[in-house]
């Protein structure tokens, strides 16, 4: 209904749809079809490659005021592998692979503790 609302010239309506990789495939079914069908420009984000996942972990680091590496590049590849790039699966892991480190008084984020992480975030999937 908002996108036949008095649309000529004069009003212009612009909305601006963000989402997972799953409500593309929603939108293209079921009772959104219409609307998908008005979407005139669409862009999927793809999946980050082991150097950009590397360095969105160290950039979110940085943020947080560490300047040096905290994550060994043995866990920052077992990252990248198990997320598949996904930013937010990226998140996830890394602060379960911190959390994980801190629980075994640890200095530095190393494979073991990704593992451990990984264990757990996919245990309650």
């Amino acid at each position: 209904m908002l996108t036949n609302y008095d649309m000529d010239s004069t009003t212009p309506f612009a909305v601006l749809l963000l989402g997972q990789p799953t409500l593309r495939k929603r939108m293209k079914h079921g009772v959104l079809a219409a609307l998908d069908q008005r979407i005139s420009i669409s862009y999927q984000m793809p999946p980050m490659t082991k150097e950009e996942t590397a360095s969105y972990i160290k950039h979110h680091l940085t943020i947080a005021g560490r300047s040096d590496p905290l994550f060994s590049d043995d866990a920052v590849d077992l990252i990248h592998l198990t997320s598949r790039g996904l930013p937010r699966s990226v998140n996830t892991i890394a602060l379960q692979s911190l959390i994980a480190a801190f629980a075994d008084e640890k200095s530095i984020v190393d494979e073991s503790s990704t593992r451990l992480a990984i264990t757990e975030t996919h245990a309650t999937e």
